[in-house]
Formats: C-alpha cells, structure tokens, sequence
C-alpha cells in the first residue's frame, strides 16, 4: 500500500512538472520527428534498389544443324530462366561485336555438335565473358553447367538407341531421322523435367514496399525517442542529502523509477497512438479490431520492456553524463537491432540468428507481421517473459543499491 501511495505522489509531481514546463512540449514532440525524417530519407535512398536490366547472354551456333536449332531456340524461349537473364541467338560476329558493352557472355555450340552428340565423343560448350561484367559471366557459367548437365542425360539415351539401331541394320537416313526424333523427345524431357536455374523469392518489405515498411520504421523510431524523451524530462537530479532524507520518510529509488516509467510511457503512448492513426490513414493499411489489440499488445510490451530497461541504466549508473551516454547508446543499438534503421535481412547470419532473442527485434517483427504481411495472429510469450526478466532485474538491482549505499 506504501509503495502505491508514494508512486501515485511521484506520478502526480511529474504532471506538475510537465505543466510547469509545458512550453517545451512542442519541440520535445517535433525534435523525433525531424531526426527520424532524415534517416528515413537516408535509408529510401540507400536500400531502395533501382530497376535493374537483366542480363544479356549470346547463344552462337558455329554447327548450324537442326539440331543445335532447336537447342538455340528452345533455351532463347524458355521461362524457366527468369525475368533476369536474356538469352538471344547471335551470330559469331555479332557476339564479338557485343561483349564489350551490351552481353555479359555468350556461348558458342562448335562445329561437329550433333555428330559428336550422336558419336558418343567429348561434346565442349565455349563460353565467353565480360571482363567488365565478371558476377554476370560467372552466373552464366552456371546457368552452361546446368545445360551441360540437361546434354549430358541426352547423350546417353540416344548412344544406347544408336547402338541397337545399328544392330538392326537400318539405313542411315532411317537411323538418323529416329535419332533426331529421340532428341527431340529427351530434349524437351530434359527441359520440362526441372527448372534450368532455381529460383527462390525472399520477402523483403524494404524493398517491396518501401514506403509502407519504412513508414513503421519512422513510427516505431519516433515512439522510441518519445520514450527516451519522456523519461529523461520527469527525471530530476538530487542532491545526496535529498535522497538520505527521502530515505527517512521511507521513500525508495524503486518508486520514483516506477512513477516515472508509468508517465513516460501514458504520455509517449497517448501521442503515439495518434501518430499511428495518421500513419495508417496515409498508408491507407485497412486493420480491423483484433489487428489493434495485437498491435496494442506488442507495443505496451516494447514500450515497458524499453522503459525498465532505461531504468536499470540510471540506477547502474549514477554520473549524469555516464547515464545519459548509456541510455543513448542503449536507445541507438535498440533501433538497429530492431531493423527499423537498417533492415535485419542485411545483417551477418550469425546476428539475425541472435535477433529473436532481443525484444526490440521480435516487437518490429510482428508490427510487420500483422501490418506489412497480413498475419492473423501474434507470439506474445517471448516478449512477456523478456519484460518480466527486465521487472525483475530492475527491482533486484534497485533493492541492493539501495542496501549498499544506507
């Protein structure tokens, strides 16, 4: 009953304070947007990508049979290599012409293709690079690997169909118009039977819609600095016989960091709730009532989890400047960590694998879960167990400090 009677007395000293001082209000609640505008500006320009051109590859055919025909034009129509490589037919003089500026490679098929294909000899594919273009030529050295792969399974079924063919005596425009009905049958079986290049699409909000994603980064920000700012303004500087005396009366460090961890976060909320209504007004994000309860929940959990920890920096660190120092420092690595700065798919594998276990990252997590992609529901057991962890560990230290120094 004492500890609320003294932080409903502290509560109700920082509302006095803030109505003393109420002129500052405005530029406490204009200095994080501002700050937060220019990094987001930063940030657009710096993570999203331009429209890039896909990449030109030459197909050259020094054998001009039907065969490697069909091959050409098979390989230049297919889907299956994506939207970023071209494949277009050339002639040998063209590709020369054009490896210096607009290809990334060409591939020559040599004389002697088919007849070696049927033969059973060493069939070689050249390919020719960009130096100026070296990431794209090695890819479209794989991309040859894998066509010499799809060769290679068509040359063994039609040597076994040639060697019996010739068992049988047929004649030779006979055998070779099977032969050729048999590549043409591996060859479109090759083809089909699985993609040429795999592709695999990774969601990247930043990128894929960058304006939604880092209009919650600049929300998720301007709250945090909210937070900081709200705290440091109901923060007072005591004097040591100040403290002993409050001691006397029973008055504990303990309800003071409550009190000011309760304003802080009613008054950053209450303006951060507006903010959001604003953000989603201009984003034009259609939530309904549940997609607010989440949202809500997760960002009470952030926002305690943040405030407590803010608090066992000021009771660790008694200097002002130290205090104020570690508090902006934690502030900063809570925001990247976050991925509100720099988005958590450019950071080290190692580090994205420790990020769920931070509780800036796993509340940015789900605001995009919900708002950015739709999701139906939300883990609230990690970040419970994180603020309970923070309660604990600022209760703990305060009740020692406040052992070791009486």
């Amino acid at each position: 009953m004492t500890f609320i009677k003294h932080s409903i007395l502290f509560i109700r000293s920082n509302l006095k304070k803030l109505q003393r001082k109420w002129l500052s209000l405005p530029l406490l609640l204009l200095f994080p947007i501002i700050l937060v505008s220019l990094i987001a500006f930063v940030a657009i320009s710096i993570f999203t990508p331009h429209e890039q051109e896909p990449i030109h590859v030459g197909l050259v055919d020094l054998d001009q049979s039907p065969e490697t025909e069909m091959v050409t034009e098979i390989i230049e129509e297919s889907s299956q290599l994506g939207s970023f490589i071209k494949m277009e037919s050339l002639t040998e003089a063209q590709a020369k012409t054009q490896i210096d500026d607009r290809l990334s490679a060409y591939v020559s098929f040599p004389k002697g293709f088919t007849e070696s294909l049927y033969n059973g000899n060493s069939v070689t594919l050249s390919i020719t690079g960009n130096p100026n273009k070296r990431t794209e030529s090695y890819l479209v050295k794989e991309l040859l690997d894998s066509i010499a792969r799809h060769i290679r399974a068509s040359q063994a079924n039609i040597l076994t169909i040639n060697f019996y063919a010739k068992q049988m005596s047929l004649e030779p425009e006979t055998r070779q118009d099977m032969l050729f009905q048999q590549f043409n049958n591996f060859l479109v079986y090759a083809v089909g039977k699985d993609k040429i290049l795999d592709e695999e699409q990774i969601s990247n909000n930043a990128t894929s819609t960058p304006v939604h994603y880092y209009g919650l980064a600049a929300w998720f920000m301007i709250m945090t600095i909210w937070l900081l700012t709200f705290y440091l303004f109901f923060t007072n500087e005591e004097q040591k016989r100040m403290q002993d005396r409050m001691r006397l009366y029973g008055v504990k460090v303990l309800h003071q960091l409550t009190a000011k961890i309760i304003t802080a976060f009613i008054f950053a909320s209450m303006f951060a709730g507006i903010l959001f209504y604003i953000y989603i007004a201009l984003m034009d994000i259609t939530l309904y009532g549940e997609d607010y309860v989440r949202i809500g929940i997760i960002t009470v959990l952030y926002s305690l989890t943040y405030l407590f920890i803010t608090a066992i920096l000021e009771i660790l660190f008694s200097g002002q400047k130290i205090r104020l120092l570690a508090q902006s420092i934690f502030t900063l690595v809570t925001l990247l960590a976050s991925g509100a700065i720099v988005p958590t798919l450019y950071f080290p594998l190692y580090a994205q694998n420790l990020l769920p276990y931070f509780f800036a990252s796993e509340g940015y997590h789900w605001l995009q879960e919900i708002l950015l992609n739709g999701r139906l529901y939300a883990d609230y057991v990690p970040m419970s167990l994180m603020l309970s962890s923070a309660i604990l560990l600022m209760i703990g230290i305060s009740l020692w400090k406040e052992r070791a120094f009486q």
